[in-house]
């Protein structure tokens, strides 16, 4: 009886050992529903993929194609007829299906790989998902040798869950080339996102040629190039010469929607008025309620608003167009008849934060017009100007779009809503039965620091993964049919170039995407963060940069009774150890590992730090004087 056990035993375990280990299977966003079977697809030699002749989906095919020939080396070839096709892209709706325009259907079997979408945008999708079952190496720009080019057998369905899933992406504050735009989208449909807003005009720069008003290009395109920590800079003095900047033409801007279009994204285009406008002011002076504005020049990143009071900031310059002078909507009339002949997408956003008020007190016409229109103050000073400027808007056929303070002094009837400041604006416009876009500040702000303030290029605020990750665009209590979607916004202030851009974007721009595409039922942070280290080695192959961040101790100092600095250290990512060191040397596994609150000795100058994952360093050694957690004690 042993024996006959013993043997059943040892059948079991081989049977056991025997059966396929499935692959990990990592795509972000996380799929609707992912059926894993045994079993692997191989890619074979000469790889023919059958597709239809459709022009929407010559992008979908030039996809593959580069992506199954750069790095594998194989023979790639397309017909829209081949009965052994290795990888088929079929429109055509099913009995069954629910997808829409975007959803899709991705069945990978020992032979070959299948993906059905009604739309051509559904393939696009499915193609980025499939890509994602490849081994990272996929994401090589040069041949890769001995890599086993194998997919696990699945089926996936997939459908999104928002239609409106962007990205902003700030070209004033630095002007970013046609080529890096073109890159930026390429970088965000890989994440399934299908909206670029493109922040286009602000007081650093007037990125978009309007024809008939050619100072806006000439002269508020440029300023003066400086370097170090925006908002900080010098004024800058009469001899230094604007040789910073640079603007898109008008051909440049339909090249750019036609790249976006043959990706299915579509582009949000945003002339930010009336606040934040320096750079059209300083190209036109008399659009300006104030008579100095003549001697004004477009910013550099010099300091031109007060904050200490809060919002709305008071004006050391006068940034805004004057709501009293007809001229600003002859100006207004002009440009947005371009822009909307530029821009196929529905909305235009407007802009309409952060405008100071103070210039305009003091402005007798602003004075008249208050007392013409029964204005009771700027708030509805404010609201005249964008009730008038939604007339003009609507005129050349397109929706009006603002962020959440057009929502002060009333609300333009029809206007759509862009909560930037929490959610609460998002909340109250969709109560009021307007369309939302949600885009908070405490979730969606790319340009916050990801980690400690002694690792980051400094900003007033913070924003880590885990905290993007919880990111749900519908708040209780609001009807889900007025959240359109949300996004992820990037503002440049302090992004100088595309590498810094990636750093920025990635990983919380994986956060986002999942966040608007993916069930919300299926939101788990450990299962979200194992995917995103698979994407950390995908971006390593592909040479894009990455914020390594989430690896980063959090710290948090105190004072004991006694004192004494106390420091506790948390973290994003349970399985970290943390190693530290108080003797000004550089800790490794070998050195402490932290377990409880750390008390700094006596006459300590620095604590450092270093995590490791798997008994593998993967945090950045960070050098903490304890003069600056001291000074950080009782702060929030």
């Amino acid at each position: 009886m042993k024996k006959t056990a013993t043997l059943i035993g040892i059948f079991i375990c081989l049977l056991t050992y025997a059966q396929p280990i499935k692959k990990h299977i990592a795509i972000i966003p996380e799929p609707v529903s992912i059926k894993q079977g045994s079993g692997t697809f191989i890619l074979p030699s000469s790889v023919m993929i059958e597709a239809g002749s459709q022009p929407a989906l010559k992008q979908v095919i030039a996809v593959l194609k580069d992506r199954f020939s750069v790095a594998t080396g194989r023979n790639v070839l397309v017909s829209t007829t081949a009965p052994n096709a290795t990888i088929r892209l079929v429109l055509g709706k099913r009995k069954e299906d629910t997808i829409g325009e975007e959803g899709y259907h991705l069945l990978v079997n020992a032979k070959n790989i299948v993906i059905t979408a009604e739309k051509p945008a559904g393939l696009f999708y499915g193609v980025q998902s499939l890509l994602q079952l490849f081994p990272k190496e996929i994401e090589s720009k040069s041949l890769i040798k001995n890599v086993k080019w194998e997919a696990p057998v699945v089926e996936i369905t997939d459908v999104p869950r928002f239609g409106w899933r962007g990205l902003m992406f700030d070209v004033s504050r630095h002007f970013f080339t046609k080529a890096e735009v073109k890159q930026f989208i390429d970088d965000m449909v890989r994440y399934k996102y299908n909206l670029l807003h493109l922040h286009l005009t602000d007081d650093e720069g007037w990125r978009i040629e309007i024809k008939g008003l050619p100072k806006l290009t000439e002269v508020g395109a440029w300023n003066v190039k400086k370097t170090g920590y925006f908002g900080t800079f010098s004024a800058p003095t009469p001899e230094e010469p604007n040789n910073y900047g640079g603007f898109y033409t008008q051909e440049d801007i339909k090249e750019l929607v036609k790249y976006a279009k043959d990706r299915f994204v579509n582009i949000l285009p945003e002339i930010d008025v009336p606040g934040h406008s320096l750079a059209a002011v300083v190209s036109y002076p008399e659009l300006s309620c104030t008579p100095e504005a003549n001697t004004y020049r477009v910013r550099s990143g010099e300091e031109i608003m007060d904050w200490s009071k809060g919002a709305p900031p008071i004006a050391l310059v006068d940034n805004t167009l004057c709501p009293a002078n007809e001229k600003v909507y002859e100006f207004l009339d002009k440009v947005m008849t371009q822009v909307a002949e530029l821009f196929p997408f529905e909305y235009i956003h407007v802009g309409g934060d952060e405008c100071p008020k103070n210039y305009w007190e003091k402005t007798e016409a602003i004075k008249q017009l208050m007392q013409r229109e029964g204005l009771k103050n700027m708030e509805e000073v404010q609201s005249y100007f964008e009730k008038r400027l939604e007339k003009i808007v609507e005129s050349k056929g397109k929706k009006f779009m603002g962020w959440d303070e057009i929502l002060e002094g009333g609300l333009a009837p029809s206007a759509a809503v862009m909560s930037w400041r929490g959610m609460e604006g998002g909340i109250e416009a969709a109560k009021m039965k307007h369309d939302v876009v949600m885009s908070p500040t405490t979730f969606a702000y790319l340009d916050y620091m990801q980690s400690d303030p002694i690792m980051e290029p400094h900003i007033y605020a913070s924003l880590r993964l885990n905290k993007a990750y919880t990111f749900e665009p519908v708040p209780d209590g609001v009807e889900a049919k007025y959240i359109k979607g949300g996004q992820a916004n990037l503002w440049t202030e302090q992004v100088y170039n595309m590498r810094h851009q990636q750093y920025m974007t990635w990983p919380r721009g994986f956060a986002i995407a999942e966040a608007l595409w993916s069930p919300k039922e299926k939101r788990n942070w450990n299962h979200f963060f194992a995917r995103v280290e698979k994407h950390f080695e995908r971006f390593d192959v592909a040479e894009m940069k990455y914020a390594p961040s989430v690896y980063d101790p959090i710290f948090t100092p105190s004072i004991t009774a006694g004192n004494q600095l106390k420091i506790e250290l948390g973290k994003e990512v349970e399985a970290l150890t943390i190693h530290y060191s108080f003797d000004n040397s550089f800790p490794d596994k070998f050195y402490p590992t932290y377990t409880e609150p750390l008390i700094a000795p006596k006459d300590a100058v620095m604590l450092k730090v270093i995590t490791y994952k798997d008994n593998k360093p993967v945090g950045r050694m960070i050098a903490m004087p304890l003069t600056e957690l001291r000074s950080r004690v009782g702060k929030k």
